[in-house]
């Protein structure tokens, strides 16, 4: 350890280090040419709009300088995570003056041409973003939408004993539900086997045109809530920089000196008993070192200093810029070639220990692929379509607790739920790991807990659990998120943002690929009989399917032989968001892990043995997607076929739910051709679908054939028995060969007479369950029979 002494001398290198961020930090936002003012400003220098942030930038490059401080004396491993990140000129500024950023992008150079090019790409066409995005070495938080530094923070801690990720939390940030609750994280941090998280909440004030809510506490108040929370808060707190600097430098040693340790007493002693953990609240003025006044009006220290302090719609404008950058004296910082002089130079910390370079942050540098047990091992026996009735999660659960044992060694691999593992039927991984907790833990009430666990589903936050997972992933692991179907809908924009990130980083050849987001939705909408009509929404699949055609994937396996080979499939991927919907509860199975290896590889196929066109036209298609559909769809057929033998019925099952869109929009879709041999050109197609039908309906718009009806759900819910719910959204068996009967109108009356006996059916179903309160048992207790 490099025992650096915080000397006068070296705090006034550090506040010009930092004058130098500041500085380029300001530049970015303004210019477009003579980048160190070497020539007199002029207004055709500046950006014809000047798009941006500044409030939160000057605390934040106080914070990074302060950092390669503690990591040069530290040797640390550390990452930083930026939660207000819609200030990315300051992260961009200073992997540029570390000299990262150039490593990458070798044509922004470090010198005056390189200078030019850093300010005039920033929130510019065809430059880049005003975030902490996927191009800025060193980030995986973008920071755009606020509320999940802390969780990624934590995530990306898990497994990773060296590694301490400063996650530098907004006071704007502060007040979004997520991030409030990523304070109980610590309960979940293992001294002994985890790295550090250190939160440092940057109290600058305000918001866009608001006070923060925790900057208007009393110190006693505040301090309070982070003591009560875990914590242990450090408050660095000023306006005047030689004070502040010593301030800040003082505290992080403490603060790490504290870290190492509450690690070392539990390396040495195995003690995993939690501690409580040191944290930073830094309480600076917004808009730091910028324009005291514009027009009049306070900037520094107020919400008008939020984004851009001083727009140039004024001559008089230019004067007040003019005076702001050169208050940062860049001739002293800078040497005749637009190259930080040496003596700031040696500040930075060396290779991989850079926080721009980093390889935490770029995980897929460090992904070891998982290794994974041979799924067919898992296969269950199906002697005939049917004829055997499993719980597809339960067969899961045993796939997944071997690749628990299978990468122990490694420990790279986690799953993540809130509260609901038991419930989603993962039983069997509790056979090798236990949940994770690092709380008091009551031996006569309490199951599967321990500091060591390695199953996230003990704190019900579906935000804590995607945020985690995501910081688990971008620093080069493995996991899944098992949710209800229904409450995923709660980290859709999560989803979304990683969803973007993907998409983003597949541009970038730097960006190592990491391991695909896999979503795996189970408790699925067609049965709740206890829970009803707010645990009901398949619409996480409408809304992923609208991402780039090039990231997301879907999936819905009809059985548990499909499930296992999905997940394998998922489990191997890279940077996609892989949705998976399953089914939890006893089904009856369709296929041997042979059809279904072949099902799933193509994604869709026609169902020999459940249809009865083979060598002829079919009459009609009946299609279906997932578990549910398939099973009425299945039921459908064996009575249409009982009833009317002479109806040639194409039967398609649906397994990779993108095959429906073309192929020039998704790179799953079939083609034109390959679409038509399967639906035909011109046969009626009634497609039961396990969500909205309106997603069918936009996936095939373009499509030859637009004689197609969707059958799905239609927001019809409640607690009732699993064939009701089913009925209530015309999914089931009997509206199904109705919708079959109405769209071939060749078959006259007869086709009468069976649509009658149907609508029988459904009066009896209604009849039947209001008085006994289960469903029939043709219903219940129906058994695929064949049609061959």
């Amino acid at each position: 350890m490099n025992h650096m002494e915080i000397t006068d001398e070296y705090l006034g290198k550090m506040d010009a280090y930092w004058r130098a961020t500041n500085y380029l930090a300001a530049a970015q936002l303004y210019l477009l040419e003579n980048p160190l003012l070497r020539e007199p400003l002029k207004k055709e220098h500046i950006k014809k709009k000047i798009v941006g942030h500044w409030g939160t930038v000057p605390g934040q490059n106080f914070i990074y300088v302060h950092l390669n401080r503690v990591i040069n004396k530290y040797d640390q491993d550390m990452i930083l995570i930026s939660g207000p990140g819609h200030g990315g000129n300051f992260f961009v500024a200073n992997t540029y003056l570390e000299g990262s950023y150039s490593e990458v992008y070798p044509n922004v150079s470090r010198d005056m041409d390189g200078l030019q090019k850093l300010c005039k790409q920033f929130s510019f066409p065809g430059g880049i973003s005003s975030h902490v995005a996927p191009e800025t070495p060193g980030s995986i938080h973008e920071g755009g939408e606020l509320g999940y530094s802390i969780a990624h923070a934590f995530g990306a801690v898990f497994d990773n004993p060296e590694l301490i990720a400063a996650c530098v939390v907004g006071d704007g940030e502060a007040e979004t539900g997520p991030l409030a609750t990523s304070w109980q994280s610590n309960k979940f941090l293992n001294p002994v086997s985890d790295g550090a998280v250190l939160p440092i909440l940057h109290l600058n004030g305000f918001k866009i045109s608001n006070p923060t809510i925790l900057s208007r506490l009393s110190h006693e108040e505040l301090e309070a809530f982070f003591k009560g929370n875990g914590w242990k808060p450090y408050f660095v707190e000023g306006s005047d920089p030689k004070e502040m600097h010593r301030k800040m430098a003082e505290t992080l040693d403490v603060v790490m000196d504290e870290i190492k340790a509450i690690q070392k007493n539990a390396r040495t002693t195995g003690d995993t008993t939690r501690p409580v953990w040191p944290m930073i609240v830094l309480r600076t003025p917004k808009g730091w070192t910028g324009p005291k006044f514009v027009d009049g009006n306070k900037i520094e220290g107020s919400f008008q200093a939020h984004q851009v302090p001083v727009m140039m719609d004024k001559p008089e404008h230019l004067d007040i810029l003019k005076e702001w950058l050169e208050s940062y004296h860049a001739e002293e910082l800078f040497d005749e070639n637009g190259r930080l002089i040496p003596e700031l130079e040696e500040l930075a910390p060396k290779g991989d220990r850079r926080i721009g370079a980093n390889p935490h942050a770029n995980g897929g540098k460090l992904l070891h692929d998982l290794r994974l047990p041979d799924f067919r091992d898992y296969a269950i026996d199906v002697p005939a379509p049917g004829s055997v009735e499993k719980q597809d999660m339960i067969e899961l659960g045993g796939y997944i607790r071997d690749v628990f044992k299978l990468n122990d060694e490694h420990k790279n691999f986690r799953i993540f739920g809130p509260d609901e593992t038991m419930s989603n039927r993962l039983n069997k991984v509790f056979e090798v790991t236990n949940r994770d907790w690092n709380n008091p833990i009551d031996k006569d009430t309490d199951q599967f807990l321990a500091s060591d666990g390695r199953v996230m589903d003990s704190m019900l936050s579906e935000h804590m659990c995607e945020g985690w997972l995501e910081g688990y992933l971008l620093t080069g692991r493995h996991g899944f998120f098992a949710s209800y179907e229904a409450f995923i809908r709660i980290i859709d924009s999560m989803a979304a943002q990683h969803a973007k990130w993907l998409k983003v980083c597949n541009g970038l050849s730097w960006r190592q690929p990491i391991a695909s987001l896999n979503l795996l939705l189970t408790s699925n909408v067609w049965q709740q009989d206890h829970n009803g009509f707010t645990h009901q929404d398949p619409g996480f699949l409408d809304h992923i399917s609208n991402k780039k055609a090039d990231v997301v994937r879907l999936y819905l396996p009809p059985d548990a032989n499909c499930l296992l080979s999905t997940m394998d499939h998922c489990l191997k991927s890279k940077n996609y968001v892989n949705a998976i919907v399953a089914s939890k509860h006893p089904r009856p199975q369709w296929l041997t892990m042979e059809q279904a290896v072949k099902h799933c590889t193509q994604g869709i196929g026609i169902w020999d043995w459940a249809s009865t066109d083979t060598g002829e036209e079919p009459d009609i298609v009946l299609a279906c997607c997932g578990d549910t559909p398939t099973l009425e769809a299945l039921a459908a057929v064996d009575i249409l076929h009982r009833e009317m033998p002479e109806v040639k019925v194409r039967f398609v099952n649906v397994v990779d739910l993108m095959k429906m869109e073309p192929k020039n929009k998704h790179p799953h879709g079939l083609s034109d051709v390959e679409y038509d041999t399967i639906f035909t050109k011109d046969k009626p197609i009634v497609f039961a679908f396990h969500g909205y039908p309106t997603l069918i309906h936009e996936l095939t718009y373009t499509r030859t054939n637009r004689n197609i009806h969707v059958y799905g759900y239609h927001e019809e819910g409640t607690i009732t028995t699993p064939f009701d719910m089913r009925v209530q959204n015309k999914i089931d068996r009997f509206d199904l060969v109705i919708a079959m009967l109405n769209n071939m109108p060749q078959f006259g009356n007869k086709g009468a007479f069976l649509i009658q006996k149907m609508r029988d059916k459904l009066v009896e179903h209604k009849t039947y369950i209001h008085d006994i309160g289960v469903d029939m048992p043709e219903v219940a207790e129906w058994k695929w029979t064949g049609v061959k």
